[in-house]
């Protein structure tokens, strides 16, 4: 008969293999986290070799010469905002180390932001990281930091709207053999603002609104238009090794 303590082991080890791709009912275990200050990689410069996809100088407009939507605005202070429809990168992306920063704007007077702050970065326009106003909330599938409706966030490190955000994004795309059979699924690793919010997470088929698009080896990077006027500066990538 085993004793309360070996119970409680077992009772571990299942909780611990349970982290699995858990659809859209997934539910995460409430965790406190005291948010930084500010992102340690906000401003952060691209390194030797990089593909610069949003050049960033404070006070400067930026470009969007490698972008495909020219209804999105550049503004003077560096970064850009929501046009009409969502931005996808003129290439198609893979393998990437990724860095982005982003600001969510609050309502008039001081009120919520609009749509909540919602839009979110499509890595191939396919698997979705979530963006929005999730500051001081528990951390759950569908709020910042989440593989959208898949995975949450293991914590939440929001800053409050109005603040230059980060993510620093790891992603390997999936692989397929030649004859087009994939042979490994995508992962991706995310850090908010610093601090490591999924881990080498599995992504074995596309999340949220992109779910029904085919798996391909290399697509292009979106930015969604999701109504909220989300803004975006410094964003860059590095070759994934």
């Amino acid at each position: 008969m085993r004793n309360a303590r070996t119970v409680s082991l077992v009772r571990l080890v299942v909780l611990a293999g349970a982290a699995a791709w858990a659809g859209e009912a997934a539910a995460a275990a409430k965790v406190e986290v005291k948010p930084p200050a500010k992102s340690p990689t906000l401003g952060q410069k691209p390194p030797a070799g990089a593909v610069v996809l949003l050049p960033f100088e404070e006070g400067k407009p930026t470009s969007l010469d490698k972008w495909a939507n020219a209804s999105w605005q550049t503004l003077p202070d560096g970064s850009i905002v929501k046009g009409k429809g969502n931005q996808l990168t003129k290439a198609d992306l893979g393998d990437m180390h990724l860095h982005v920063e982003f600001l969510i704007p609050p309502g008039k007077d001081g009120a919520k932001p609009e749509g909540g702050g919602n839009s979110g970065l499509y890595i191939m326009d396919r698997y979705e990281i979530q963006i929005l106003d999730s500051f001081g909330r528990q951390p759950g599938p569908g709020e910042c930091g989440a593989i959208y409706r898949k995975v949450a966030p293991t914590q939440n490190a929001c800053l409050p709207v109005g603040q230059w955000q980060t993510y620093d994004i790891t992603f390997v795309a999936p692989k397929f053999d030649a004859s087009g059979a994939k042979t490994a699924p995508a992962r991706v690793t995310v850090v908010l603002n610093g601090v490591k919010v999924q881990d080498n997470v599995e992504m074995p088929t596309p999340t949220g609104a992109a779910g029904k698009k085919p798996e391909v080896p290399a697509a292009p990077l979106c930015l969604q238009d999701h109504g909220c006027p989300v803004q975006f500066r410094n964003m860059w990538y590095t070759a994934a090794k």
